[in-house]
Parts: structure tokens; sequence; C-alpha cells
């Protein structure tokens, strides 16, 4: 399409203010006619794939309930969501896009949305913001305009089209100035889960999104930094860029805990992908059942890179040298592999650095192939079904389960932290004794499925179990909150994507674990990727700046060196500290605060989350858990400061910060976790105490 023939834009001088009028004349009527035209043609194409007649398409049940699937995943990503704007900008070449033209040839407009959409004939009414066309959209400047004459910008009101806003990027006498629908959409309140930001990308954000599958990426992004966004978007963008493949190997999200993945979770289904993975690392190493915790110490020493080695060693002890040959009798005739033979065998496979069980599997087959080599010297022509029936040989088995027996990984781990001699003999050199008095249970256990096993312990026998068989790989892995992982914790993520690529992100000034990430390079390192990418985000798009700037005053503290958030929102927002009696005042925030649009979170010490819950009841006012869903009766939800973590509200009231201090077992995590609370607040936040301050907050 050519901006003179459709557009009638192109002859007239468009002001850079937003346009909310709408008259015979104006372009807005033309733009919601496009939309509505494409919605026809969105409602068209999901019309198309509903009528798909595949009876006489595949040659067996087995294609046809996969192609019937496919084809439901199609019908459902095309489904139109009225509130979701079905595009949310336009850009106006000067010449078409990869194709040399005459001077004074017509560009192409495009219309940049969620997904793509075409007419009856094919023509794109709608392009993907993933699409490279789409790219200018986000990266475009005065200073590179890349070819573009016209940037625009709509702005929506309950999915009705209402504004646009102009950019002429490569006209020198239009000066640069903020876009003011930008700058409302970043701040617009918000009730419900987190919603996507594919209209608002920035420039940094966006070549992190766009950067390529081979690659992992580490983001370090401070509060309002959009990192976990970044992170969604950047799955959309590589299942757009890469979908035949990814769609072979998979693709997963890994989150904190249960509330956050159920915050994000309508995020990449907005954008038409319906088929990632969503999981927490306990889910992924949950081959026992967790029924205990532990105590600092010993989670920080079990959750310790060392413990890969100790459990190497403790595996690999199984494995004996033989003293004896192998007999093995076929029919009259009897075939013996001596000792020193089987011990080459043995340590050959050693040598090989396999897998526990991979060796275990060839053992037999190298038993078997030493007897075919005296078959042969003896005039013999085995063939593979003579081999296959020697390593199924009752001695041959015999001697495998001698030398190469099979090992449980979760009684293995068992066995480390119940048998003091044991782990004593694994652990020499790795592990001093005082440190292995701390992990081992006090207790004797019976069995596997009796024993007590903490989120660590799991996480151990996931480890053992990759080095008795190895872990699936994925094609793309995206771990948020990355900061809290353990090594242990790490690696057993990294063995999700050993043959894919991973998207790291987190705050360093976040972490609250005791065993919180000191370095990226070292967390990268972990997972396997050392080669990864560190890219920082510091321009805080969410938090207020009066906001940030406080909280930031914890950062010497909790994570000396880190570049501070620098707010860049022009609404400065609202922040207040306010003595307190009890929870009267509390309450009364809440109350204050819940007469604006938008959700409201109460964050608050764990400790002090029933008392809270109870004055909340008393005066009325209903509340939710995190993880529940924001509605437009109920938009206050309390929130325990160990579960704030990932979340965002337009409004927050932090009760007692000393507390939240006070709630974790050392005053730097206890810092990290105020730090975490006090920057949850998109539109507004009211502190209020009863104690005194922390004196790190101290202006």
């Amino acid at each position: 399409m050519s901006a003179t023939a459709h557009d009638p834009l192109a002859a007239h001088d468009v002001p850079a203010a937003p346009h909310s009028h709408d008259t015979p004349d104006n372009p807005l009527a033309r733009e919601r006619a496009h939309l509505a035209s494409s919605r026809a043609a969105l409602r068209a194409m999901r019309e198309d794939a509903q009528s798909l007649n595949i009876e006489d398409v595949t040659a067996n049940w087995v294609n046809a309930a996969v192609l019937a699937r496919q084809i439901d995943e199609r019908i459902k990503a095309l489904a139109d969501l009225s509130d979701t704007p079905l595009f949310f900008g336009r850009l106006d070449y000067l010449h078409a896009p990869g194709v040399e033209q005459a001077e004074g040839a017509e560009g192409e407009l495009f219309y940049i949305g969620r997904r793509h959409v075409h007419d009856a004939d094919g023509d794109p009414m709608v392009i993907d913001w993933r699409a490279p066309v789409s790219q200018p959209f986000y990266r475009a400047s005065k200073k590179d305009p890349m070819d573009i004459a016209l940037r625009r910008r709509f702005g929506y009101t309950g999915g009705e089209l209402t504004a646009y806003e102009d950019e002429h990027l490569s006209d020198p006498a239009e000066a640069a100035a903020t876009s003011k629908l930008l700058q409302q959409e970043i701040e617009r309140p918000r009730v419900g889960p987190m919603r996507d930001i594919v209209a608002t990308i920035q420039p940094e954000q966006d070549e992190i999104v766009r950067s390529g599958l081979g690659g992992t990426v580490c983001v370090q992004g401070g509060p309002g930094t959009g990192k976990t966004a970044v992170g969604l978007h950047r799955v959309a963008y590589l299942l757009y860029a890469h979908r035949e493949r990814l769609a072979r190997t998979g693709t997963l999200v890994i989150g904190p805990n249960r509330s956050f993945l159920h915050y994000i979770e309508q995020v990449l289904p907005a954008l038409g992908e319906l088929t990632v993975q969503q999981a927490t690392v306990d889910d992924l190493v949950a081959h026992v059942e967790v029924r205990g915790t532990d105590d600092a110490r010993a989670a920080v020493i079990k959750g310790d890179a060392r413990l890969a080695e100790v459990l190497r060693r403790a595996l690999y002890s199984h494995v004996t040298m033989p003293t004896e040959q192998v007999l093995v009798v076929r029919g009259s005739r009897r075939w013996r592999v001596a000792a020193y033979e089987l011990e080459e065998i043995v340590r050959e496979l050693l040598a090989r650095d396999i897998r526990y069980g991979a060796a275990r599997e060839a053992l037999p087959q190298r038993i078997a192939h030493a007897v075919l080599v005296q078959m042969e010297r003896a005039g013999e022509a085995p063939d593979d079904r003579v081999q296959n029936a020697v390593a199924r040989n009752s001695a041959v088995k015999a001697a495998v389960k001698s030398l190469w027996p099979q090992v449980d990984p979760a009684k293995l781990v068992l066995r480390l932290l119940t048998d003091e001699a044991f782990l004593a003999e694994h652990a020499a050199g790795l592990l001093d004794e005082d440190e292995q008095r701390a992990i081992l249970w006090a207790k004797p256990v019976r069995s596997v499925k009796s024993a007590k096993w903490s989120a660590a312990d799991a996480v151990l026998v996931d480890e053992a179990a990759d080095l008795i068989q190895r872990t699936s790989s994925l094609g793309h892995v995206v771990v948020d909150e990355a900061q809290d992982l353990s090594p242990m914790q790490y690696r057993a993520v990294g063995r999700r994507c050993t043959t894919g690529s991973a998207t790291v992100l987190g705050d360093l000034a976040q972490g609250t674990t005791p065993w919180a990430t000191r370095s990226w390079e070292e967390a990268l390192g972990h997972l396997g990727k050392a080669d990864g990418v560190i890219e920082e985000l510091t321009a805080g798009f969410r938090v207020p700046t009066d906001v940030i700037t406080y909280a930031s005053r914890l950062l010497p503290h909790i994570a000396p060196g880190l570049t501070p958030v620098a707010s860049v929102r022009e609404n400065p927002g609202f922040f207040e500290v306010r003595p307190a009696e009890g929870t009267d005042e509390v309450v009364a925030a809440c109350a204050e605060l819940l007469r604006n649009e938008g959700s409201t979170g109460l964050i608050a010490a764990d400790a002090r989350i029933p008392a809270l819950a109870q004055a909340l009841t008393a005066a009325g006012i209903g509340f939710l858990a995190p993880g529940e869903e924001t509605t437009r009766e109920t938009r206050l939800t309390l929130v325990p400061a160990s579960l704030a973590k990932g979340l965002e509200y337009d409004y927050v009231v932090l009760d007692e910060p000393q507390a939240v201090v006070d709630g974790e077992p050392d005053e730097r995590t206890g810092l990290r976790r105020l730090y975490v609370a006090l920057t949850r607040a998109v539109s507004g936040l009211i502190v209020t105490h009863t104690a005194a301050l922390p004196a790190h907050l101290a202006g």
C-alpha cells in the first residue's frame, strides 16, 4: 500500500500531539474503518481454519490427530480479544522495504499489531510486531529514521480506537518529542494479570527481545525496567523466527513460585503463543515429595556446586573392578572373557565420561563383542543377533550387575544424607567436617518414601538422576527472578537447555535467599552458559521517580556498585511516609487508595498478615491472596513480603518496613526484601510505620 494512494495524511500537516476528535475529514475515521476491516479479516481467517476438512488429507489416525491439534491451536491463536487492540501502530516507509527504487517512488504503509492479519487476497492488513518490517516501530529515531517517514501510535479506550499521535522522523524541522500516548500506555492503571508491553517496547529492550536463538542472554534489570516482559516477548519473538525448530525442541518459562506464574500466564497467549510451558524449579525436580525444610546453613551447603562432585564420586563408587572371568556357554562351546579384559572394558567406559546409565547399558554389549572376537578367531561367523544373545546371557548379566550395578538416584542421596561414613568418604577435600555435619539428617530414615525431603534435597536427587540418565534438553528456557537460585538450582535449569539457549532475568539487589547470586558471570558458569551475554536495563518505566529514589537509598548496603534505576516517567506518581498507631491507619490508607482506578497491594511482613487480614475484614474491605486475579469489585491484594517479588500493583501500602527487615534471618537479606517491597508500586506508595524506620532509609 502506498502512502499517497491509501493515506490522506500524506498530504496533510498532522500535529505531534495526540488526536482524539473525529470528523468526516479527520484521519481518525479512516483508521477506525481500517480497524473494523482488519477485525472482519481476522474473523474470516478464523472461520477458514474452522471450516477445514481433513478427512481426505491424512493417511492414518495419528497424523489426523496431530493435524487436528494444530488446527485447534491455530483457531485459538486467531481469537479476536475485544479489549486487546488488534494494531497499535503504523509505519509509513519512504521506500518499499528491501527494494531499491527510483527517486520519487512511493513507499509502503504498514499497521503493526500483535499478530498477522491478511485480507481475502492475501494482502497484509496488520503486520506481526515480530516481523523484520516492524522493527523500526521500536528502534527508529530522528538520528536514525530507518527509512521511516512517519510513525503513528494509536490510543485505545476499552478496545475502541480513540486517539492517534504522529512522529515525522524524516522531517528535520520537527523536533523530537516524548510520546504522550506511549507514556499513557506505560502508566495506564491495571486490573488483573500482567499485560504484554508489545506497544511500548523501548529500543534497548527490543535489542534483547530480537537477539538470536543461538546465544544465551542474561538481563540485569532493576525494578520497573521491564525485564520480565522483555523475557516473555523474547520467547514470543523466538517462536516467530524459529517456529519449526522450537516446535520440535520446546520452550519453557521458569518462575519463582505459582503466584508469579499465574500473574504472567496471559502474556504469551495474548500474543498468540499457546504452547509455552511454565514451571517453577521445584516442579522440574519433583522426583521426591518435599515435606521437610532445611535451616539456612544446611540449605546453602546443599545448594553449593561442590555437591555435584560429591554426588558424582558417590555414584561411581558403585563401579568395581573385576576379579573373576566371565564364562559364556553357547551350545557345546564355552567362551571366556578374562578379568583383565573386563577391567579394560570397564576402564574404557569410565574414561569416556558418559552417563552412568548409558555406560551400564553399553557394558553387556562390550563383553559380548569380546566373545564375538573369539568366535571369529575360531572360524565362526556370528552376526548382530548372536552378539545380542550373548549380551543377554545370564553370566554376562551377572557380571554387569556386579561390576556396574543399578543405582536409584533418590536412594543415593538418602545414603549420603544419613550415612556419616559414606558422606565423609565422598566429600573428603570438598566439604569440611562441620559442613558434613550440617547436612546430615539427625534421625535414621527407613525408606525414600518416608523421608522428609527438603526442596534442596530434591535438587540433589535431580542432579543424581542426570548423572545416571541424561535430562532431555529444550530449545529455549527463560528463568525469571534468577538471582534467588542456588548454584545447584542453576545446574538443574541448565540441564534443561544443554543443547538450547537461555534467557536469564534478575536483579542482584533483589536476591533474598541465603544463597542469592553474587555475580551473573558466576551464575552463567553454573548454568553451563559461560559464554552468555550480560545486558543491563537501567531505565525505569513502571516505578515512580520519588519511590525508586527512596528505595535506592538501600542499594549501597545491599548491592554496592549496582547502577540505580533512573525513572523516565513523566508522571511522578506520589509517595508518602505516614506514622501509624496501629492497624487502623493501615486500613485507612488502603481505603484511600482504593478510591483510585487500578489495583492496590497491601504488603507486610509475613508475621503481620493474619492481623492485617482480620483488620481488613472487620472494616468490610475484601481482599485477595497473591496470584488470585483482581476484579473490578475486589482490587486489593494482601501480600506477604516473601511473595511480593515480581508482582506489581498500581498502588501499594507498605506496612512496617522494620518488621519486613526483621522477618529475615539477617539484616542484608532483610534490607533486600524491603527493597523488593518498596518497588512494587506503579503509581503511588504509602509507607505506614509504628516502629522506627530502618536507619538505612534515612535521607
